[in-house]
């Protein structure tokens, strides 16, 4: 049964009780991420994130993570383009420790001149190894793509330019917008007594105080580009993404294009897994996934291959893109659909970090919980009307974008080749 309550300084606290473990999850969320960044200063949340485990005025790097290490917990922290969350995993009896350990972070964290040289370059190495990464840069480059001109298609790491503009005036000036306890919330979930934690969250967090500068909710809409980007680079495989234009976080058609995902690029069973990799034998990986934001979506499909299989490989992805547009899916597909998404919803609740993560993104960004029940009935009420009129608004190929890394032919032009598909 999850709790809610808001302190006096407007830090909404979710709660959930799982009193057969033994174990308790705790993470703070800030509603701010590169989506939230401008061009000068992209990166500048994930900076952030790593700047606070780097000491504050009571413990040092090294303390910090020994803090949470010595009990046997896990301390970590990750950013996205909505969000940022720091959270610990430990036993129940160390509650305490781990809210110390995150308010002592958030508020105590001491942005030392040579710390911030130090992580600055830790965080170019991490630019290097995702540039090196060409099965992880052709997503990005997506990304920047189809939402070219908008900050949610800046990368989460930042640029090695923009991370020369980064400095302390610039992060406490950030943080007073963003890092403020009226777009913050705090989750738990695991066993726990709910009058001492409340009481804990209380004796840290409630003198945070509100500042002037507040960050203002993103309402708008984004505007998704059909585009073909191409990255050469001197690799074995090409990696291949193709993408649309997908639903937005918050709407229930997420649920039926889950449904439809599973079907048609979501695992080893699906039809873009048996028709290329194990029929044809034409790459090693392929699959597809939804992603969603505050009103936007992307859909995904991506697929690394010998470059001498590209035309290939699109042409048959686009083949069963218009195969599901033509014929749909059928009933017992969509049942089979349903009872793996129920199945994997209802195993990912075992796991106090899962529930932390669930509750506290969701209420961060809907500002309200679905219960394990509601989410449920959603996936019941998932029937073929709704997903013949989810393929039609996803896969629409006069709004798609194809980007591709690797040594690819120079005298391929994907566009034409696309167009003359």
């Amino acid at each position: 049964m999850f709790k809610k309550i808001t302190l006096e300084n407007g830090l909404r606290v979710v709660c959930e009780k799982i009193p057969y473990v033994r174990s308790v999850s705790i993470g703070i969320w800030v509603g701010t991420g590169s989506r939230n960044e401008v061009k000068s200063n992209n990166g500048i949340s994930h900076f952030i994130e790593h700047m606070l485990f780097k000491g504050t005025e009571k413990r040092t790097a090294k303390e910090i993570a020994e803090s949470i290490d010595n009990v046997g917990g896990q301390l970590n922290a990750f950013t996205g383009k909505e969000c940022t969350c720091y959270y610990t995993k430990t036993l129940d009896t160390h509650i305490e420790l781990a809210v110390d350990v995150l308010a002592d972070m958030f508020f105590n964290s001491k942005f030392a001149q040579k710390d911030m040289e130090t992580e600055r370059k830790v965080i170019l190495e991490e630019i290097g190894m995702y540039q090196d990464s060409p099965e992880e840069l052709v997503h990005d480059i997506l990304s920047e793509t189809v939402w070219n001109g908008d900050s949610l298609g800046y990368p989460i790491l930042g640029t090695q330019e923009s991370l020369k503009n980064i400095n302390r005036d610039t992060i406490r000036d950030y943080m007073s917008h963003n890092y403020n306890p009226a777009n913050s919330v705090i989750s738990v979930a695991g066993n726990y007594d709910e009058e001492k934690l409340i009481e804990i969250i209380k004796k840290y967090f409630s003198g945070w105080k509100m500042t002037e500068k507040r960050n203002e909710l993103i309402s708008k809409d984004v505007e998704f580009k059909a585009d073909v980007k191409l990255r050469e680079k001197d690799t074995e495989q090409v990696h291949l993404c193709i993408g649309f234009e997908g639903i937005e976080h918050g709407n229930d058609n997420l649920y039926t294009l889950l449904a439809i995902n599973n079907i048609f690029g979501g695992g080893m069973s699906s039809r873009l897994f048996q028709k290329i990799r194990e029929e044809k034998g034409l790459v090693y990986s392929i699959y597809s996934y939804p992603s969603s934001y505050r009103h936007a979506g992307l859909f995904t499909i991506y697929a690394g291959m010998n470059p001498e299989h590209i035309g290939k490989v699109i042409q048959l992805t686009l083949k069963e893109v218009k195969n599901v547009l033509k014929k749909g899916i059928s009933e017992d597909e969509l049942q089979k659909s349903k009872e793996q998404l129920k199945g994997n919803f209802i195993l990912g609740l075992e796991s106090t970090s899962s529930r932390m993560n669930s509750i506290g993104k969701s209420e961060l960004m809907l500002g309200k919980i679905n219960t394990p029940e509601e989410v449920l009935k959603k996936i019941d009420r998932i029937h073929l009307e709704s997903v013949v009129q989810v393929i039609d608004r996803v896969f629409n190929t006069n709004k798609m974008s194809i980007t591709l890394v690797g040594n690819i032919k120079k005298d391929l032009d994907i566009k034409q080749f696309v167009k003359n598909m």
